[in-house]
C-alpha cells in the first residue's frame, strides 16, 4: 500500500518526493494524504528491530493540525445529508423531508401576506 503511494508521488520526506527505497532518519518529516487529510509525521527514532503496532507511537510524532480532523468530520456529515443528482428515485423519507420543507416555506409566505 505504501509502495504504491510512493510510486504515485503521494509521499514526501522533508519536502521531496520519496521512493519506496528511501531511508528515513530521526527528525525527518513525512507528509502523506490519508482519508482526505494531509498528515504530517516526524520520525523521533528508528527501532533496532521490527515492533508491533502499539509501540510505533514511541518512534513517531503526529504533527497533523487538529483543524484537519475537524474538516474531516464536516466532510463526513455533509456526505450523510446530501444526495447525488440523478441517484435515482427519492426514498420515502426524502419525499417527506421535501414536503415538510415546502410546507414550511409556504406557511412563512402566508404569515407575511396577512
Amino acid at each position: 500500500m505504501v509502495t504504491e503511494a510512493c510510486k504515485k508521488n503521494q509521499i514526501t520526506v522533508n519536502g521531496q518526493v520519496a521512493k519506496p527505497s528511501k531511508e528515513v532518519f530521526p527528525t525527518d518529516r513525512i507528509t502523506f494524504r490519508k482519508d482526505q487529510i494531509t498528515q504530517i509525521i516526524t520520525v523521533l527514532d528508528i527501532p533496532q528491530n521490527r515492533v508491533g503496532a502499539k509501540l510505533v507511537d514511541l518512534y513517531q510524532k503526529n504533527e497533523t493540525p487538529p483543524e484537519a480532523f475537524a474538516h474531516l468530520e464536516l466532510l463526513k456529515l455533509s456526505k450523510e445529508h446530501s444526495r447525488r443528482t440523478g441517484a435515482g428515485r427519492p426514498t420515502k423519507k426524502d419525499r417527506r423531508d421535501i414536503d415538510d420543507y415546502g410546507d414550511d416555506i409556504f406557511d412563512d409566505e402566508e404569515d407575511d401576506t396577512e
